[in-house]
């Protein structure tokens, strides 16, 4: 199905289905390949391994955040220009934004490499623990140019309706990954470095077979001879910036609470701490694929100004957000118990991860509601009001919740996650009430267009 004919003329609720199922299922297999990852490290290496891996991790995702601005940044005004008829643009602004990935992906990657030892002394670390963290730390930087890409060409794909393609690729790169990481460490014996390299070759396999499609020309996204120039450039930045605020904020939360736990509680706390990120790490990425499968959608059709569609999907989006996100919250209610011991062997160590995963929960019964808020402001080219939920969601609000909650110690780290929630959750509400005006004007000005034709 060609890109106009799936995101026009698809009826909306079919187009949930064929577009956001595909990318919760892509989005799905990466989730479980990341408690796969934590679950091999725990069990095959050691607690301290497992502690290490979430030492360095806040620093592994701040390395992909650029690259991520640019290819987020990049599929909104590419979906637009699609929508709008001009592919030609569109396809200079892949071409251009590829380049950039790459580019930025070496600098950081460099960076992250040789400032490793730094940071995660920083951390207060010390010893094997550190040691560890630097070593998995410094794989991903030496990858870093090959598989920061990966993520875009995900979203390149779906705008050029290649939804299914998106969908297997994520697949067959969560599968490499957990089968590489697992003969590194299981079969060869390798320490921690084999759990990076395992997710890194897994990546750089799929980042190749992702790119060899538009390189055969046979898709509406193909390369190009680039042509930058700053206003390009500034649009890329201007739609990436809430993605990449969102990365930045909320690995600083991440160093800034990993940061506080080794001083509150030590290794056991930040355990703790990363078998309740890992959970996170499960259900945020269904969201998340549901919401960012959407995008181009509701893009498509701003940009076409079809806004009778952009409200039908968005309702689709906004209503299966909300049963996901609740029915998460009831199972890790539930059995908090069986979930901790996933990722640990210890009895102290897993009671205290599943009382954490009992406050921790109710983090779900309002998060959806933010994150489809933001995602659609990002896909109208509301980047402003994205940015704010954004960073208020990632770093202001926890940051603030951490002073209030202060006095209760560690149960108070743990309600920080559900207090954020809230907070997001009314802000988000006040976003939409004001955005309601914008969307009234641009469709009055869009039937004015239409009586005029």
């Amino acid at each position: 199905m060609n890109t106009h004919d799936l995101y026009v003329k698809t009826p909306p609720l079919k187009l949930f289905f064929f577009a956001a199922l595909p990318g919760s299922i892509s989005m799905l297999a990466s989730a479980l390949y990341q408690l796969i990852d934590g679950m091999l490290v725990g069990q095959l290496l050691s607690a301290t391994a497992f502690a290490a891996l979430n030492l360095a991790m806040p620093f592994v995702i701040i390395n992909f955040a650029l690259a991520d601005l640019i290819g987020v940044g990049s599929s909104v005004p590419i979906s637009i220009h699609l929508g709008q008829g001009h592919d030609e643009e569109a396809n200079n602004i892949f071409t251009c934004a590829c380049l950039m990935i790459v580019i930025t992906g070496a600098v950081v990657g460099a960076i992250m490499y040789a400032l490793a030892p730094a940071l995660i002394a920083m951390m207060g670390a010390e010893g094997e623990f550190a040691q560890l963290a630097v070593s998995y730390l410094r794989v991903y930087a030496l990858c870093s140019p090959v598989t920061t890409i990966v993520f875009a060409t995900d979203n390149y794909l779906r705008i050029s309706g290649r939804v299914r393609t998106s969908m297997a690729l994520n697949i067959v790169m969560s599968v490499l990954s957990a089968g590489l990481e697992f003969l590194f460490l299981g079969v060869i014996g390798m320490s921690i470095e084999g759990a990076a390299l395992g997710t890194c070759l897994g990546m750089v396999i799929c980042a190749i077979a992702a790119l060899s499609f538009f390189a055969t020309g046979r898709l509406q996204l193909r390369f190009c001879r680039p042509k930058f120039n700053f206003p390009m450039i500034r649009q890329i930045v201007k739609c990436g910036t809430p993605n990449f605020l969102n990365n930045i904020a909320g690995r600083i939360t991440s160093v800034l609470m990993n940061m506080l736990l080794v001083r509150l509680g030590g290794q056991n706390a930040v355990s703790v701490y990363g078998i309740l990120m890992y959970v996170d790490g499960f259900v945020q990425p269904l969201l998340y694929g549901m919401c960012d499968s959407l995008q181009p959608a509701v893009g498509y059709n701003w940009g076409a100004r079809r806004l009778d569609r952009v409200k039908s999907i968005e309702r689709c989006c906004f209503t299966a957000g909300g049963i996901l996100s609740l029915a998460s919250a009831v199972v890790i209610f539930l059995i908090p118990g069986p979930i901790a011991s996933l990722f640990a062997t210890d009895a102290a160590l897993i009671g205290q991860a599943a009382a954490a995963l009992r406050l921790f929960s109710a983090t779900y019964i309002t998060r959806w509601f933010s994150f489809a808020t933001q995602s659609y402001m990002l896909a109208v080219e509301h980047s402003l009001q994205a940015s704010v939920i954004s960073v208020c969601t990632a770093l202001v609000f926890p940051v603030l919740l951490i002073a209030a909650l202060w006095p209760l110690g560690l149960t108070g780290i743990w309600l920080n996650f559900a207090g954020t929630s809230v907070l997001a959750a009314a802000l988000s509400a006040v976003v939409m009430l004001r955005f309601r005006k914008d969307f009234r004007r641009v469709a009055e000005e869009a039937a004015g267009k239409a009586a005029e034709g």
